[in-house]
């Protein structure tokens, strides 16, 4: 399969895009695009690889990866990334297109089809960090700000260890959770050392914007979109389990359940692995039906 490269330069950012087979596309399906954040495009390369049969678009939300920021801010902010994608699917000349939103990306996908309910006809929003849906959404907030200020005094390996603390953490965050002492980053791999740098985007406020997004459910339930919202079946009740299941119930549904876990279509070059080849057959069937 062709991939080509591609830049979308705007007002305030420069976006990156890349294409993987012909446009217009074979055999009357749409693009699917995959998106990410803050996973930029190379993360999608395992998934990617199982749709052969289909043009895939793959980006790097502003800021991140290739794409350059030409607006002077640095936080991550889901409306502002979603007009980069409805840019980015005009520029294509293809859509409506069908979607695999992952994560951060997720809620990007979501506050797209709010926006501009017409770009995308099936939305598989993959395990939406959303703390604002959960019961305990102020303890949430709390478990993050932890990991930020680990981050803030003690550098990345402290932050990162503590971001896996808050996330493999089963059920609400309770007093139990607070309870706990600071996690080792040596017991997660991590390094203890500080390299002095504070500009990571999943653990300092960046992207805060993300997690305390208010997804439009109207806005959601009126678009002629079908939204289906993926959970990971390892994820179990840890902390994006509970927002898939809080908003898909938003929208009246029950999520759709998919191998492994958070990162389940990685293939371990970056994060843990997955199982992207059952991922890849479980979107592909998640897609078909509708």
């Amino acid at each position: 399969m062709t991939t080509t490269t591609q830049k979308l330069e705007t007002s305030e950012a420069d976006l990156v895009y890349d294409v993987r087979g012909p446009l217009p596309t074979a055999g009357g399906r749409p693009p699917l695009v995959m998106i990410g954040q803050p996973m930029d495009a190379s993360g999608f390369g395992a998934l990617a690889s199982y749709f052969p049969d289909r043009t895939v678009i793959t980006y790097d939300p502003r800021g991140l990866g290739r794409s350059a920021r030409k607006d002077g801010r640095v936080d991550h902010v889901p409306e502002t990334q979603a007009a980069d994608v409805h840019a980015v699917i005009e520029a294509l000349g293809a859509g409506p297109v069908e979607m695999f939103a992952s994560s951060g990306g997720a809620v990007t996908a979501l506050a797209l089809v709010a926006a501009y309910p017409g770009d995308v006809t099936t939305l598989v929003a993959h395990e939406p960090p959303l703390f604002t849906v959960l019961p305990d959404a102020e303890a949430a907030e709390r478990a993050f700000a932890g990991v930020r200020d680990a981050y803030e005094a003690r550098g990345w390996g402290a932050g990162m260890a503590a971001f896996i603390a808050m996330t493999s953490w089963q059920g609400e965050f309770t007093d139990d959770y607070f309870a706990q002492p600071a996690p080792d980053p040596a017991a997660f791999g991590m390094p203890a050392e500080d390299d002095g740098t504070r500009q990571d985007p999943l653990l300092s406020d960046r992207s805060r914007a993300v997690s305390g997004h208010r997804p439009d459910t109207g806005a959601l339930t009126a678009a002629p979109t079908r939204v289906v919202i993926a959970v990971g079946e390892e994820t179990r009740d840890a902390l994006t389990a509970r927002t898939s299941v809080a908003m898909a119930a938003l929208l009246g549904r029950q999520p759709a359940v998919f191998p492994s876990h958070h990162g389940g279509f990685l293939d371990g070059r970056f994060g843990p692995a997955g199982q992207p080849e059952a991922f890849a057959r479980r979107l592909r069937e998640v897609l078909d039906a509708g």
